[in-house]
Protein backbone atom coordinates (compact mmCIF):
# COMPACT_ATOMS: atom_id res chain seq x y z
CA UNK A 1 0.00 0.00 0.00
CA UNK A 2 2.97 2.32 0.43
CA UNK A 3 3.41 2.19 -3.34
CA UNK A 4 -0.20 3.00 -4.21
CA UNK A 5 -0.30 5.17 -7.37
CA UNK A 6 -1.27 8.76 -6.62
CA UNK A 7 -4.95 9.56 -6.99
CA UNK A 8 -4.41 13.31 -6.72
CA UNK A 9 -2.20 15.73 -8.60
CA UNK A 10 -1.49 17.45 -5.29
CA UNK A 11 0.71 14.66 -3.93
CA UNK A 12 4.19 16.17 -3.30
CA UNK A 13 7.28 14.55 -4.87
CA UNK A 14 9.00 11.85 -2.90
CA UNK A 15 12.62 11.92 -1.78
CA UNK A 16 14.76 9.50 0.20
CA UNK A 17 14.19 9.96 3.93
CA UNK A 18 17.13 10.16 6.34
CA UNK A 19 19.00 6.90 6.84
CA UNK A 20 19.07 5.07 10.17
CA UNK A 21 17.18 7.57 12.26
CA UNK A 22 17.16 5.53 15.46
CA UNK A 23 13.71 6.85 16.31
CA UNK A 24 11.11 4.98 18.30
CA UNK A 25 7.86 4.93 16.33
CA UNK A 26 4.45 3.53 17.14
CA UNK A 27 1.74 2.26 14.78
CA UNK A 28 -1.93 2.09 15.79
CA UNK A 29 -4.26 0.58 13.21
CA UNK A 30 -7.87 -0.43 12.75
CA UNK A 31 -7.60 -4.22 12.75
CA UNK A 32 -11.08 -4.72 11.27
CA UNK A 33 -10.07 -3.00 8.03
CA UNK A 34 -7.89 -5.17 5.78
CA UNK A 35 -6.26 -2.17 4.11
CA UNK A 36 -5.13 -0.78 7.48
CA UNK A 37 -3.72 -4.18 8.50
CA UNK A 38 -1.80 -4.53 5.22
CA UNK A 39 -0.39 -1.02 5.35
CA UNK A 40 0.70 -1.47 8.96
CA UNK A 41 2.79 -4.53 8.02
CA UNK A 42 4.39 -2.72 5.08
CA UNK A 43 5.02 0.30 7.28
CA UNK A 44 6.83 -1.80 9.88
CA UNK A 45 9.25 -3.06 7.23
CA UNK A 46 9.78 0.43 5.82
CA UNK A 47 10.45 1.99 9.22
CA UNK A 48 12.86 -0.77 10.24
CA UNK A 49 14.92 -0.16 7.10
CA UNK A 50 15.42 3.37 8.42
CA UNK A 51 16.69 2.05 11.74
CA UNK A 52 13.50 2.77 13.69
CA UNK A 53 12.34 0.78 16.67
CA UNK A 54 8.71 0.01 15.85
CA UNK A 55 5.93 -0.81 18.31
CA UNK A 56 2.36 -1.63 17.28
CA UNK A 57 -1.10 -1.64 18.83
CA UNK A 58 -4.65 -1.82 17.55
CA UNK A 59 -7.28 0.87 17.94
CA UNK A 60 -9.33 -1.65 19.89
CA UNK A 61 -7.15 -0.94 22.92
CA UNK A 62 -8.63 2.53 23.21
CA UNK A 63 -12.25 1.40 23.15
CA UNK A 64 -13.86 1.04 26.58
CA UNK A 65 -17.11 -0.29 25.17
CA UNK A 66 -20.47 0.17 26.89
CA UNK A 67 -21.29 -1.02 30.38
CA UNK A 68 -24.64 -2.78 30.69
CA UNK A 69 -27.54 -1.49 32.75
CA UNK A 70 -27.60 -4.66 34.88
CA UNK A 71 -23.97 -4.45 36.06
CA UNK A 72 -22.10 -1.63 37.81
CA UNK A 73 -19.59 0.25 35.65
CA UNK A 74 -16.00 -0.97 35.70
CA UNK A 75 -13.29 1.60 36.36
CA UNK A 76 -10.41 1.57 33.87
CA UNK A 77 -7.98 4.37 34.81
CA UNK A 78 -7.15 6.76 31.97
CA UNK A 79 -3.45 5.89 32.05
CA UNK A 80 -4.20 2.14 31.92
CA UNK A 81 -5.16 2.35 28.22
CA UNK A 82 -1.62 3.28 27.16
CA UNK A 83 -0.01 0.29 25.34
CA UNK A 84 2.91 -1.14 27.30
CA UNK A 85 5.65 -0.14 24.84
CA UNK A 86 4.22 3.33 24.13
CA UNK A 87 6.23 5.42 26.57
CA UNK A 88 7.74 8.88 26.80
CA UNK A 89 10.71 7.78 24.69
CA UNK A 90 8.49 7.31 21.64
CA UNK A 91 9.13 10.07 19.08
CA UNK A 92 5.77 9.81 17.35
CA UNK A 93 3.07 7.35 16.33
CA UNK A 94 1.14 6.75 13.11
CA UNK A 95 -2.54 5.91 13.24
CA UNK A 96 -4.15 4.10 10.29
CA UNK A 97 -7.93 4.31 10.15
CA UNK A 98 -10.82 6.73 10.12
CA UNK A 99 -11.91 9.33 12.65
CA UNK A 100 -13.10 6.69 15.13
CA UNK A 101 -9.66 5.08 15.18
CA UNK A 102 -8.05 8.49 15.65
CA UNK A 103 -10.27 9.18 18.68
CA UNK A 104 -9.39 5.78 20.11
CA UNK A 105 -5.67 6.25 19.41
CA UNK A 106 -5.48 9.55 21.28
CA UNK A 107 -7.04 7.88 24.30
CA UNK A 108 -4.06 5.51 24.15
CA UNK A 109 -1.18 7.94 23.55
CA UNK A 110 -2.21 11.32 25.00
CA UNK A 111 -1.18 10.47 28.60
CA UNK A 112 2.38 9.94 27.34
CA UNK A 113 2.40 13.10 25.20
CA UNK A 114 3.05 11.14 21.99
CA UNK A 115 2.21 13.10 18.81
CA UNK A 116 0.11 11.31 16.18
CA UNK A 117 0.29 11.36 12.40
CA UNK A 118 -3.24 10.40 11.33
CA UNK A 119 -3.52 8.64 7.95
CA UNK A 120 -7.00 8.16 6.52
CA UNK A 121 -8.08 4.65 5.57
CA UNK A 122 -11.71 5.37 6.43
CA UNK A 123 -14.50 7.49 4.98
CA UNK A 124 -14.48 11.21 5.80
CA UNK A 125 -11.23 11.45 7.73
CA UNK A 126 -12.02 14.87 9.20
CA UNK A 127 -9.29 14.47 11.85
CA UNK A 128 -6.66 12.90 9.60
CA UNK A 129 -3.66 14.66 8.08
CA UNK A 130 -2.85 12.52 5.03
CA UNK A 131 -4.35 9.98 2.63
CA UNK A 132 -2.79 6.62 1.84
CA UNK A 133 -1.29 7.80 -1.43
CA UNK A 134 0.46 10.59 0.50
CA UNK A 135 1.92 8.29 3.16
CA UNK A 136 5.42 7.86 1.62
CA UNK A 137 5.92 11.62 1.46
CA UNK A 138 4.39 12.18 4.90
CA UNK A 139 6.66 9.52 6.41
CA UNK A 140 9.70 11.13 4.80
CA UNK A 141 8.84 14.54 6.22
CA UNK A 142 8.11 13.31 9.73
CA UNK A 143 11.31 11.24 9.93
CA UNK A 144 13.25 14.32 8.83
CA UNK A 145 11.54 16.43 11.49
CA UNK A 146 9.75 18.63 8.97
CA UNK A 147 6.46 18.98 10.81
CA UNK A 148 4.75 20.93 13.56
CA UNK A 149 2.54 19.98 16.49
CA UNK A 150 -1.03 21.21 16.84
CA UNK A 151 -2.36 20.76 20.37
CA UNK A 152 -6.07 20.32 20.97
CA UNK A 153 -8.02 20.26 24.22
CA UNK A 154 -9.04 16.91 25.67
CA UNK A 155 -11.51 16.42 28.53
CA UNK A 156 -11.44 13.88 31.34
CA UNK A 157 -14.95 12.49 31.92
CA UNK A 158 -15.82 10.60 35.10
CA UNK A 159 -18.88 9.03 36.70
CA UNK A 160 -19.04 9.75 40.44
CA UNK A 161 -21.28 7.75 42.78
CA UNK A 162 -21.41 8.54 46.51
CA UNK A 163 -18.13 10.40 46.22
CA UNK A 164 -16.34 7.52 44.47
CA UNK A 165 -15.18 7.48 40.84
CA UNK A 166 -16.85 4.51 39.16
CA UNK A 167 -15.82 5.09 35.51
CA UNK A 168 -13.61 7.49 33.57
CA UNK A 169 -12.39 8.16 30.05
CA UNK A 170 -10.56 10.71 27.95
CA UNK A 171 -12.66 12.67 25.49
CA UNK A 172 -11.52 14.51 22.36
CA UNK A 173 -14.91 15.14 20.73
CA UNK A 174 -17.87 15.11 23.09
CA UNK A 175 -19.74 13.59 26.00
CA UNK A 176 -23.44 12.89 25.38
CA UNK A 177 -25.91 12.21 28.18
CA UNK A 178 -29.48 11.10 27.43
CA UNK A 179 -32.31 8.82 28.49
CA UNK A 180 -33.34 5.55 26.94
CA UNK A 181 -35.18 5.86 24.64
CA UNK A 182 -33.70 9.11 23.31
CA UNK A 183 -37.14 10.62 22.72
CA UNK A 184 -37.88 10.79 26.45
CA UNK A 185 -37.38 14.21 28.00
CA UNK A 186 -35.18 14.61 31.05
CA UNK A 187 -34.34 17.38 33.54
CA UNK A 188 -30.59 17.93 33.78
CA UNK A 189 -28.98 19.97 36.52
CA UNK A 190 -25.72 21.45 35.26
CA UNK A 191 -23.11 23.25 37.36
CA UNK A 192 -20.25 25.03 35.59
CA UNK A 193 -17.37 26.17 37.79
CA UNK A 194 -18.44 28.37 40.70
CA UNK A 195 -21.65 29.47 38.96
CA UNK A 196 -25.14 28.61 40.16
CA UNK A 197 -26.66 25.37 38.83
CA UNK A 198 -28.99 25.59 35.85
CA UNK A 199 -31.84 23.28 34.93
CA UNK A 200 -32.23 22.10 31.34
CA UNK A 201 -35.25 20.12 30.14
CA UNK A 202 -34.30 18.26 26.97
CA UNK A 203 -33.93 14.83 25.38
CA UNK A 204 -30.24 14.99 26.23
CA UNK A 205 -27.22 17.26 26.46
CA UNK A 206 -23.89 17.41 24.65
CA UNK A 207 -20.70 18.75 26.20
CA UNK A 208 -18.22 19.29 23.40
CA UNK A 209 -14.64 20.41 22.84
CA UNK A 210 -13.74 22.67 19.90
CA UNK A 211 -12.64 19.53 18.03
CA UNK A 212 -16.06 17.99 18.64
CA UNK A 213 -17.88 21.14 17.54
CA UNK A 214 -17.91 19.75 13.99
CA UNK A 215 -19.37 16.41 15.13
CA UNK A 216 -22.59 15.65 17.04
CA UNK A 217 -22.99 19.15 18.48
CA UNK A 218 -22.96 20.63 14.97
CA UNK A 219 -25.82 18.32 13.96
CA UNK A 220 -27.69 19.41 17.11
CA UNK A 221 -27.44 23.08 16.15
CA UNK A 222 -24.22 24.08 17.92
CA UNK A 223 -21.65 26.49 16.47
CA UNK A 224 -18.35 25.55 14.85
CA UNK A 225 -15.43 26.54 17.10
CA UNK A 226 -11.89 26.84 15.79
CA UNK A 227 -9.57 24.34 17.51
CA UNK A 228 -7.26 26.84 19.19
CA UNK A 229 -9.97 28.43 21.34
CA UNK A 230 -9.81 27.24 24.97
CA UNK A 231 -13.53 26.69 25.49
CA UNK A 232 -16.14 23.97 25.84
CA UNK A 233 -19.74 24.15 24.74
CA UNK A 234 -23.00 22.85 26.21
CA UNK A 235 -25.68 21.96 23.63
CA UNK A 236 -29.18 20.75 24.66
CA UNK A 237 -30.67 18.05 22.41
CA UNK A 238 -34.24 18.99 21.44
CA UNK A 239 -34.81 21.31 24.44
CA UNK A 240 -38.30 21.81 25.79
CA UNK A 241 -37.85 25.58 26.17
CA UNK A 242 -37.02 28.39 23.76
CA UNK A 243 -34.73 29.73 26.49
CA UNK A 244 -32.53 26.60 26.46
CA UNK A 245 -29.80 27.38 23.96
CA UNK A 246 -26.16 26.47 23.50
CA UNK A 247 -23.58 27.88 25.91
CA UNK A 248 -19.85 28.41 25.33
CA UNK A 249 -17.62 28.74 28.40
CA UNK A 250 -13.91 28.48 29.34
CA UNK A 251 -12.50 24.96 29.26
CA UNK A 252 -10.78 25.59 32.62
CA UNK A 253 -14.21 25.52 34.29
CA UNK A 254 -15.10 22.07 35.70
CA UNK A 255 -18.59 20.77 34.92
CA UNK A 256 -20.95 18.59 36.94
CA UNK A 257 -24.16 17.11 35.51
CA UNK A 258 -26.88 15.19 37.34
CA UNK A 259 -30.48 14.25 36.63
CA UNK A 260 -33.65 14.85 38.61
CA UNK A 261 -35.38 11.92 36.92
CA UNK A 262 -35.74 8.52 38.65
CA UNK A 263 -34.68 6.59 35.55
CA UNK A 264 -31.10 5.75 34.55
CA UNK A 265 -29.31 7.72 31.85
CA UNK A 266 -26.89 6.66 29.15
CA UNK A 267 -23.51 8.39 28.80
CA UNK A 268 -21.53 8.10 25.57
CA UNK A 269 -18.01 9.47 25.13
CA UNK A 270 -16.63 10.07 21.62
CA UNK A 271 -19.16 7.62 20.24
CA UNK A 272 -17.13 4.58 21.28
CA UNK A 273 -17.21 4.38 25.08
CA UNK A 274 -19.88 4.78 27.69
CA UNK A 275 -21.86 3.54 30.64
CA UNK A 276 -25.20 3.82 32.39
CA UNK A 277 -25.71 6.62 34.92
CA UNK A 278 -27.93 5.73 37.88
CA UNK A 279 -30.17 8.21 39.71
CA UNK A 280 -28.04 10.19 42.16
CA UNK A 281 -24.84 9.80 40.09
CA UNK A 282 -22.90 12.80 38.84
CA UNK A 283 -21.07 13.08 35.54
CA UNK A 284 -18.00 15.28 35.99
CA UNK A 285 -15.88 16.85 33.28
CA UNK A 286 -12.60 18.70 33.57
CA UNK A 287 -9.95 19.78 31.10
CA UNK A 288 -7.39 16.98 30.82
CA UNK A 289 -3.83 17.74 31.87
CA UNK A 290 -2.54 16.39 28.58
CA UNK A 291 -3.69 17.63 25.15
CA UNK A 292 -4.06 15.71 21.92
CA UNK A 293 -0.97 16.35 19.79
CA UNK A 294 -1.62 16.24 16.05
CA UNK A 295 1.31 16.09 13.63
CA UNK A 296 0.80 18.67 10.87
CA UNK A 297 2.91 18.67 7.73
CA UNK A 298 2.02 22.30 7.05
CA UNK A 299 0.31 25.17 8.83
CA UNK A 300 -3.16 24.01 9.96
CA UNK A 301 -5.88 25.59 7.80
CA UNK A 302 -9.13 24.85 9.61
CA UNK A 303 -11.40 26.77 7.24
CA UNK A 304 -9.98 24.82 4.30
CA UNK A 305 -10.79 21.54 6.05
CA UNK A 306 -14.32 22.79 6.76
CA UNK A 307 -14.78 23.67 3.10
CA UNK A 308 -13.36 20.39 1.74
CA UNK A 309 -14.99 18.01 4.24
CA UNK A 310 -18.27 19.75 5.14
CA UNK A 311 -18.80 22.19 2.26
CA UNK A 312 -18.66 25.23 4.58
CA UNK A 313 -18.41 28.57 2.78
CA UNK A 314 -19.11 27.22 -0.69
CA UNK A 315 -21.45 29.34 -2.84
CA UNK A 316 -24.92 27.84 -3.15
CA UNK A 317 -26.55 30.48 -5.36
CA UNK A 318 -25.67 32.06 -8.69
CA UNK A 319 -23.81 35.33 -8.21
CA UNK A 320 -24.97 38.40 -10.16
CA UNK A 321 -22.96 39.49 -13.20
CA UNK A 322 -22.55 42.78 -15.00
CA UNK A 323 -24.15 41.39 -18.15
CA UNK A 324 -27.43 43.16 -18.92
CA UNK A 325 -30.38 41.06 -19.97
CA UNK A 326 -32.19 42.10 -23.16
Amino acid sequence: MLNVPPVSKNVPPQHSPPEKTGKKVGIIYNDVKPVACQVSQELIIKLETYGCQVETATGLGGLLGYASAEKPPTLTPIEALVPEAFDGAMDFAIVLGGDGTVLSAFRQVAPQGIPLLAVNTGHMGFLTEAYLNQLPYALEQVLAGNYQIEERTMVAVSLVRSGQTMWEALCLNEMVLHREPLTSMCHFEVTIGRHSPVDIAADGIILSTPTGSTAYSLSAGGPVITPGVKVLQLIPICPHSLAARGLVFPSAEPVSVSSANPDPLVMVVDGNAGCYVAPGDRVCLREAKFPAKFIRLKDPEFFKVLREKLGWGLPHIAKPTSVELP
